[in-house]
């Protein structure tokens, strides 16, 4: 079992200050670039407020660029995606 996590210690202090929803949008958005072949990567990756955890054994060699579908993996891409959430949200105001 693996789980997905930020790996920036300020950005983790931040976490408790993003935006309701932007988790949440966030672990769609992971899952939808999760590598699927039979598609059992994407049925065992859940993902809440609280964070996103891909529960299968296989979920660091796919984070690493291992699947020609995911070329950059999940994470990054979804860090990335997480900080322009943000953004915009920040340009709303």
């Amino acid at each position: 079992m693996a789980k997905v996590k930020v790996r920036h210690d300020d950005i983790v202090g931040a976490l408790k200050d993003i935006p309701d929803g932007v988790m949440t949008r966030a672990g769609k958005y992971f899952k939808s670039i999760t590598p699927r072949d039979k598609g059992y990567a994407r049925s065992r990756t859940t993902y809440s407020e609280s964070g996103i955890k891909a529960n299968y054994a296989y979920a660091h060699r796919l984070d690493t660029g291992w699947s020609k579908q995911a070329p950059d993996g999940m994470s990054e891409p979804t860090e990335e995606y997480i900080e322009k959430l943000i953004f915009n949200n920040a340009r709303k105001f």
